[in-house]
């Protein structure tokens, strides 16, 4: 992991408590809270499987649909459901203990279907140039934003940018660079030149 040159201080993620960062990507000020956010995403990454999985096995006529189900498809917690149900706002019929049906095109009125899509395809790889007419060196990047050279490499690691190394010069390509340096602060700084 690459350590940084200049101190950050950032505020962790998970406890909220400030602290030094020790690296460019350290976002939690201990094991215990870094443990803690791995655990609530690992949690959620399971229950929205599970939630695709319920969702997945609606059958697409069926306008009754169960309050587990409309859990699932709407992303809101059943106690809302209920809740909508109870005050009239949606239509429901009880057909039995624990069988609850919630008519889904009243839900569809109210609420919005949930945001993440069932069908996580991944992206096609981006094409980059890495001709030395379409990238910066090393020197150029550091020179023009008045930073080290082993914070450029930090950055180029941290963010995947690809490069190529020419003889004794290594290139970057200056879209990433350029789009890096509208987004990060610290690609602003003016130069110490």
């Amino acid at each position: 992991m690459p350590s940084a040159k200049f101190e950050i201080k950032r505020k962790c993620k998970e406890c909220g408590a400030t602290f030094i960062a020790k690296t460019l990507e350290s976002y939690y000020c201990s094991r215990t809270c870094t443990l803690r956010a791995y655990n609530k995403r690992k949690t959620e990454r399971k229950k929205r499987n599970q939630m695709d999985a319920i969702v997945s096995k609606i059958p697409d006529g069926r306008d009754y649909i169960s309050v587990t189900e409309a859990e699932a498809m709407f992303g809101i917690s059943a106690k809302t459901i209920r809740r909508m149900i109870r005050s009239g706002k949606i239509p429901a019929i009880n057909i039995g203990q624990r069988l609850t049906r919630v008519c889904k095109s009243a839900l569809l009125e109210r609420v919005p279907l949930r945001d993440e899509p069932l069908d996580r395809t991944k992206p096609l790889p981006k094409l980059y140039h890495l001709e030395p007419e379409d990238c910066y060196t090393i020197g150029e990047i550091s020179k023009t934003y008045g930073i080290d050279d082993s914070t450029v490499y930090a950055h180029i690691r941290k963010y995947s940018i690809p490069t190529r190394q020419i003889g004794n010069f290594v290139y970057a390509p200056k879209e990433d660079i350029d789009h890096r340096r509208t987004r990060q602060t610290l690609w602003s700084r003016p130069c110490r030149c």
